[in-house]
């Protein structure tokens, strides 16, 4: 069977499925999109809606603290009291031209779309190898083949980096600083995965005369453009305002909504001083950018790795995660499965995840519904989530260091290791 025609069989299966469950169970998207493990402040779609109600009845939508999101799909205008000027002119979200009739079904195919587009990417990106052999490291571990594709969540911003990533090892670098700027305009942490990028550019490139700081200062200057040239759109979208910077990423450095999800911070900062607060948030965010300097320096001859451990680390320690941030690096991880053998707690760290993604419902269940409980439970099993996902990135990182090491030195393979 051809390629080709077995990516149009996955992919027409996938949608069918999708469109088999929404058809099935039309409760189902109303359910899971109440669930703090997969909705949060800044990527809820009752709250997108909500912005929606506001945004059409001549309301701005950032006004009251509900919605978080960037303007980002457009079509026509609409009117506004000319009573307010910093709301005018306002354009209609495409969003608010679906029909009530069928905005069901029109979101439910978009998502899948976008799925899809997640799903084409992440096997371009395993069939160029760059994952196994890149300009200065080549592994000679065989691939685990692996016939399915794991996808995560219709989210717009992943459906960007996974764009980003696949143009740069396509060596079309100004597209993936493009599509890498359009997912830092939806969610802020993105823009934290342009160093490594640029390197995983530098390395794709045919073109031997560019350095890199060269090629660094390009890339760097492009990005920032186009980062410019998205937030000048919503600048002049919102009526030639930036009221939006302070809803739609000051939330990320701020955390003015504390709405309980799989993240660390919520509880933290709900617990914290008032007079503490400023400092705890600079601390977490350098903490959070502290990994970026180190993992580049330290695998600069796998920059896509780089990008995927990053991508696990925002996944535990970004302000508002969800589990499609989870989902997003373990749909990475198979591009590395060649060194799947050489890792330790496998299983330690499947049942970890496992285990807190059985409780997390349940507790969340008791202290928000039944009343039995409280946020300490819900708090609990999300420590216990962070700390299944820090095992893998750990022992991912592990295995690809273990990996460099026997290469360089044959000598070792097979052998233990220990720190002295």
């Amino acid at each position: 069977m051809k390629v080709g025609r077995r990516k149009a069989i996955l992919f027409s299966s996938a949608a069918a499925l999708r469109l088999l469950l929404f058809f099935a169970f039309p409760s189902l998207p109303a359910i899971l999109t109440g669930r703090a493990e997969i909705s949060t402040p800044v990527t809820s779609f009752k709250r997108l809606q909500e912005g929606l109600f506001l945004y059409t009845h001549n309301v701005s939508p950032y006004d009251g603290g509900v919605f978080y999101q960037v303007r980002t799909t457009i079509s026509g205008k609409t009117s506004i009291n000319a009573e307010s000027p910093d709301q005018a002119p306002l354009f209609l979200p495409l969003f608010a031209l679906i029909p009530p009739s069928v905005f069901d079904a029109v979101t439910a195919l978009l998502y899948i779309l976008v799925d899809l587009i997640c799903a084409d990417s992440l096997i371009r990106i395993a069939e160029s190898g760059v994952a196994r052999s890149s300009r200065l490291f080549s592994s000679p571990r065989k691939d685990n083949k692996w016939d399915e594709v794991a996808v995560g969540a219709g989210v717009f911003s992943n459906c960007a980096i996974l764009l980003a990533i696949t143009n740069a090892v396509s060596q079309k670098p100004a597209k993936s600083m493009l599509a890498l700027a359009l997912a830092a305009y939806f969610s802020l942490y993105p823009a934290l995965l342009l160093p490594p990028m640029i390197l995983l550019c530098h390395d794709q490139s045919t073109t031997s005369s560019h350095t890199l700081p060269n090629t660094a200062f390009k890339l760097s200057s492009f990005f920032f453009g186009s980062l410019a040239w998205f937030l000048t759109i919503s600048y002049l979208l919102t009526g030639q305002s930036w009221e939006f910077l302070r809803s739609t990423y000051g939330v990320h450095l701020l955390l003015p909504d504390l709405t309980p999800n799989v993240g660390l911070w919520w509880y933290f900062f709900i617990e914290m001083f008032d007079s503490f607060r400023e400092f705890f948030l600079g601390v977490f965010w350098l903490h959070l950018l502290g990994y970026v300097g180190g993992l580049c320096f330290r695998l600069r001859k796998q920059p896509l790795f780089v990008v995927t451990t990053l991508i696990g680390i925002f996944a535990i320690f970004q302000p508002y995660p969800s589990i499609a941030d989870a989902s997003l690096y373990f749909s990475l991880i198979p591009l590395y499965s060649h060194v799947f053998p050489l890792m330790r707690y496998t299983f330690f760290a499947i049942a970890t995840v496992l285990y807190a993604t059985l409780l997390g419902p349940a507790f969340y269940y008791l202290w928000i519904y039944a009343g039995s409980g409280n946020a300490n439970f819900f708090y609990a099993i999300t420590l216990v989530w962070s700390l299944g996902l820090s095992i893998i990135v750990g022992e991912c990182l592990f295995a690809v260091l273990r990996d460099e090491w026997e290469v360089e030195r044959p000598e070792m393979k097979g052998k233990d290791v220990r720190r002295i």
